[in-house]
């Protein structure tokens, strides 16, 4: 039996597509990218025990069906899903905002409600971004597919889910056999891991952008992208903008109507300058460069 989950709308799916693109097998799985019904499911762990959801958009509704051990988790896993569905946010500000924008406004009217993607687990999140760092998105779902051999398996498998994403100690302990990629990169990834671990960093919806990058730019191999893309799935941040990101760049620059080339060559100094009238909506903003980076 589904459940409607309520929204203030209009809900533009899209975050349908930006999750696929980056699922993870055996952790989660999706509908159509195209035309047609979309749908996403993953698995959880959650404070009674072991769980999954899926939640699937018919055109004027979102449905949610789940499976839970332990009856009172239902309302955490819920949690969960309003919070990776940006569930809560009242569009109608950032569309009108963004909307007076000239070379935002054509996106904003084609795809009104755009939402931010949120996260079910923070130490995921920054595990996952950390992987994703000056890779392509196909590249780090690779590797996260190959990383996610150690997650636990679930109780409760469904279709073609059936372990959950590795916690930061299977990670610490079994990452180093699986990782790929410059030693660095990898010795930051299980050093952060190792961290989460122990309890020596925690993150979570709690902190603010200050906190998150106090906690974070210390440590070797993050940096300002990392810190920013996990503001902005943990902590939903509206106005997070990362002005060194290769799709924020080609988004902008097709736009305004430069060709490829001329795109790749636009400098981080000057996205900055142009990202400023967007404020306080930097992150929806994204959203938009991003989809229009991945349009053929």
């Amino acid at each position: 039996m589904s459940v409607t989950l309520d929204f203030t709308p209009p809900f533009e799916p899209g975050i349908f597509d930006f999750l696929a693109v980056r699922a993870v097998a055996g952790v989660e799985e999706t509908g159509a990218i195209e035309a047609g019904p979309k749908s996403y499911a993953r698995t959880l762990q959650l404070a009674g025990g072991h769980g999954w959801f899926r939640i699937g958009w018919d055109g004027t509704s979102l449905l949610l069906e789940h499976e839970v051990e332990q009856p009172e988790d239902s309302a955490e896993l819920l949690i969960h899903v309003r919070h990776l569905f940006n569930l809560d946010h009242s569009p109608a500000a950032a569309d009108a905002a963004l909307g007076r924008i000239p070379l935002l406004a054509p996106r904003v009217a084609a795809l009104p409600g755009i939402r931010l993607p949120g996260c079910t687990d923070p130490a995921e999140i920054l595990i996952r971004a950390m992987v994703g760092q000056q890779i392509t998105v196909a590249a780090a779902r690779t590797a996260l597919n190959q990383l996610a051999v150690l997650g636990t398996p679930s109780r409760l498998p469904h279709g073609s889910m059936r372990r959950f994403f590795p916690s930061p100690a299977q990670i610490a302990v079994g990452g180093r056999s699986i990782l790929r990629g410059p030693a660095r990169r990898i010795d930051s990834i299980l050093d952060v891991a190792a961290r989460l671990a122990k309890g020596q960093l925690s993150i979570s919806s709690e902190d603010t952008e200050d906190s998150l990058a106090a906690k974070l730019l210390p440590i070797a191999g993050i940096g300002p992208w990392t810190v920013g893309y996990v503001a902005m799935r943990v902590l939903g941040s509206s106005d997070v903008f990362l002005p060194g990101d290769a799709a924020v760049r080609n988004g902008y620059g097709l736009l305004r109507g430069d060709t490829p080339a001329q795109a790749r060559a636009i400098k981080a100094a000057e996205l900055s300058t142009a990202a400023e009238p967007l404020r306080p909506w930097r992150s929806y903003a994204t959203l938009h460069l991003w989809r229009r980076s991945g349009e053929k």
